[in-house]
């Protein structure tokens, strides 16, 4: 998942990053000799410039839909995990799609230079950012990822500019925040101790191991054959970020199915679908909203949906679990459609063409939120036996009924 989202990487150059905003030897909230240094401060700046320059170069460099304004025609309907929001703006006039790209393409492609711009432009550049997230939020479900961009955009932002957030009261930190400002005005410096002079080093040495790691990656900007969610260091703490570089089109979906019948291509053998907890299966369930949450499974079913089985050998392992009616992985099910029953002895996967059904139409009256139309297979139906050898040549823990 790591090499597919980038989000693991995200997360981990922004608390990397985090460890040196503030002092480790003292607690106060307002600590005189060491203040945050500028040099971390920018160290997040520089992270939401390369995350959202980078979202924003491989869109025009990627699927052509981006160039042409029409990629949100199809992005809320074949999204990973829509929600319910997702639903009715899929349903949006054509030109609102346009307007909606070239928001886009002006958020990720020329706010980010704003940062460079002065201290007015800078705020303006959180503000913007933080707003884009927030709707990204309400009309997807993208995990955290959201969230997490939102915490680099608050260095943009400086004392003045936060001032609101705290009290007033007499005491309280914007008041002795306004007589540390009144000293340094006057002139009036404590001495430094020993300590703030390791913290300049440190940070100093940094900003110069960011300044070296981050040479592959503006070079890979620069690039026209620009790679997303890459890091060229094993600490992945200076890393190339992008998403939704290229857009499906249409929405397949993999249904896992089983079945008691002794024989699978028995055309009398009842096939009974497993749901997942968040991605599309039942016609008639609501879109969820789990928004900040990330249902990884449901995820990957998503990837696994637009390749093929050989290349998802871990769904047939799912499939193992399954029929071994494992606890840990139904627990990652929404439905188990043989509870409080004899396990399946036979697992499948089918293939389906899912669309949103149309707002106030026939399908919608019905209560369904989405229609499907069969494809066709997505893996044979197997059983415990049948797969015993697949596990042992992966060196696999053959999955026993519990």
């Amino acid at each position: 998942m790591l090499d597919r989202s980038g989000w693991e990487s995200q997360l981990l150059e922004t608390g990397f990053l985090g460890i040196f905003l503030c002092p480790l030897w003292t607690l106060s909230r307002l600590p005189w000799h060491t203040p945050p240094s500028s040099i971390v401060i920018w160290g997040f700046r520089w992270l939401i410039f390369r995350i959202m320059l980078g979202a924003g170069l491989i869109k025009i460099r990627g699927d052509r839909c981006w160039r042409e304004l029409t990629c949100m025609d199809y992005h809320y309907e074949t999204q990973p995990v829509p929600n319910p929001i997702a639903y009715f703006m899929h349903r949006s006039p054509w030109w609102f799609h346009q307007f909606e790209t070239l928001v886009n393409h002006f958020i990720e492609l020329v706010v980010p230079f704003f940062l460079f711009l002065g201290r007015r432009m800078c705020i303006v550049h959180g503000l913007l950012q933080i707003l884009f997230q927030v709707l990204l939020i309400i009309s997807g479900n993208l995990s955290f990822l959201n969230w997490l961009t939102i915490v680099p955009s608050i260095a943009c932002f400086d004392d003045i500019s936060l001032g609101f957030l705290f009290s007033s009261k007499r005491g309280g930190v914007k008041e002795r925040v306004a007589q540390m400002q009144l000293k340094e005005a006057a002139g009036e410096q404590l001495p430094l101790r020993y300590g703030c002079y390791v913290r300049k080093v440190v940070n100093i040495s940094f900003g110069l191991l960011i300044a070296y790691l981050s040479i592959p990656v503006v070079l890979n900007l620069l690039n026209s054959r620009q790679v997303m969610n890459t890091s060229f260091n094993p600490l992945r703490i200076v890393n190339t970020y992008g998403a939704f570089g290229s857009i499906t089109k249409e929405r397949t979906e993999v249904v896992l199915q089983g079945t008691s019948s002794l024989d699978p291509n028995d055309p009398a053998a009842v096939w009974e679908e497993y749901d997942f907890k968040c991605k599309p299966g039942d016609l008639k369930r609501r879109p969820c909203f789990i928004t900040p949450y990330h249902y990884r499974l449901d995820w990957l079913m998503w990837f696994a949906a637009f390749q093929t089985y050989e290349q998802n050998e871990w769904i047939i392992h799912l499939a193992g679990k399954l029929l071994a009616q494992e606890e840990a992985t139904l627990s990652l099910m929404a439905t188990n459609p043989f509870a409080g029953r004899a396990p399946p002895r036979w697992i499948r996967g089918e293939h389906f063409k899912y669309k949103f059904s149309r707002p106030g139409g026939k399908h919608a009256s019905e209560g369904r939120w989405w229609i499907r139309k069969r494809i066709g297979p997505y893996f044979p139906p197997v059983n415990l036996q049948s797969l015993k050898k697949f596990y042992e040549d992966r060196n696999w823990p053959y999955p026993l009924r519990d």
